[in-house]
């Protein structure tokens, strides 16, 4: 039996760890099967790149949990997007990816395909699933949610996403400490999340809470107002500007600087619009998604709240790459190792899908059959520990909104 795994998209602090659980337990459930990775995903896969694991990795598989990233690599390729894969020479003018992805399986003699991903790898994956089935090709195609959004349909917890957030709360109590640079100093703090909140409320969360950990001296003027949030912004929650301008303006007065934990896609499709009407409309990648670097949501805000809060001074820091390379913390951790064992599982039974804690089956960890995945899934502003961070830093729960 020939097992392989892949990694896709962008990095999250699970993609080493999932492949470490996978190799753990196949060597309890199944010691005599080779196990492989196709490297850099589905575009090794496309040109027969991979790699076989020797029994001295299987023999220290718990090493692969102490590290971030992926050691097979990681690329973002749609099988279903012809001309992309043409275009970047993974396949010949004339040829199906989703064929050529096959017959390199069948050739390879690989009887289970594990797909570690999001939403774009899990639902080439079912691309790839539905193809092999309806081909009469007999090979399992076992997916593991990764995302650090915490976005996918109907998946309560995505693996990686709790060690984002605890990273992004973790890079700003440095940053905060640039509010002593200047007067009126504005900060803001985007954070990955294209079309849900999630990350940013949580990072913003974890933040907020960590400060009641410090010993605070206001007589020396280290008090917790001037380190706290000042606002959070996500795609699914209305900003009001103008009456938060003002009340912005009122934090800046009292202590002399502003804090903002920001979604990299909050305020995205307004921002687009103004871009194409200056002729400025940024590239899509190969899924279609306008390319968040180009749009720069953070750097927007900032130049558009300068004058406005008559800052003297604004820093814009990222955190994403930062929170999404790190290896995991002890809840994902557990997390992966559970979501590994069923996925490991399942695929011996032959049963293809997505192991993951299914919303729809009272959270438990459930093979997910791969035509209810899907991307997109909002972050649930009404959730208590976010409508509390929201009361204690004063800003007004602002009316839900459809991010998409």
């Amino acid at each position: 039996m020939r097992i392989a795994f892949l990694t896709a998209g962008g990095i999250a602090p699970c993609l080493s760890a999932s492949i470490g659980g996978l190799i753990e337990h196949y060597n309890e459930i199944a010691p005599e099967a080779d196990l492989m990775g196709y490297l850099n995903g589905y575009q090794g896969l496309l040109l027969g790149n991979s790699y076989h694991f020797p029994k001295s990795v299987r023999d220290n598989a718990s090493i692969f949990y102490n590290f971030g990233g992926s050691p097979i690599g990681n690329s973002r390729v749609k099988l279903t997007n012809v001309d992309d894969c043409v275009k970047r020479g993974l396949v010949q003018k004339g040829e199906t990816p989703l064929k050529v992805a096959a017959d390199r399986l069948v050739a390879d003699g690989v009887n289970i395909l594990h797909t570690i991903g999001g939403d774009d790898t899990n639902t080439t994956a079912a691309d790839l699933a539905a193809y092999l089935h309806e081909n009469d090709y007999d090979l399992t195609v076992v997916g593991l949610p990764k995302t650090i959004d915490n976005d996918v349909f109907p998946i309560k917890q995505t693996l990686g996403a709790w060690t984002a957030a605890h990273q992004s709360a973790r890079f700003f109590r440095n940053v905060a400490n640039e509010n002593t640079t200047s007067a009126r100093q504005l900060i803001i703090h985007e954070v990955m999340g294209r079309h849900c909140g999630w990350l940013t409320g949580r990072a913003a969360f974890e933040y907020h809470e960590s400060l009641h950990r410090y010993d605070w001296m206001p007589e020396a003027l280290l008090h917790q107002i001037r380190w706290d949030v000042d606002a959070v912004y996500v795609p699914e929650m209305e900003i009001a500007l103008e009456s938060e301008i003002d009340r912005l303006n009122g934090k800046m007065d009292e202590h002399d600087s502003v804090n903002i934990f920001i979604s990299e896609g909050a305020g995205l499709d307004n921002i687009i619009s103004e871009l194409k009407a200056q002729g400025k409309e940024p590239a899509k990648d190969a899924f279609g998604h306008y390319r968040l670097d180009d749009v720069n949501v953070g750097k927007w805000f900032g130049s558009d709240l300068q004058d406005k809060l008559g800052a003297e001074k604004v820093l814009v820091q990222k955190s994403g790459y930062f929170a999404r390379s790190a290896a995991p913390n002890q809840d994902d951790l557990e997390l992966i190792k559970a979501s590994a064992r069923h996925a490991a599982e399942s695929a011996l039974r032959g049963e293809s899908g997505v192991a993951g804690l299914d919303e729809d089956n009272n959270d438990e960890m459930s093979t997910i059959a791969f035509p209810r995945i899907k991307g997109g899934k909002p972050f649930d502003i009404d959730q208590s520990w976010f409508t509390n961070l929201l009361d204690e830093i004063g800003q007004p729960k602002g009316k839900r909104i459809d991010a998409h």
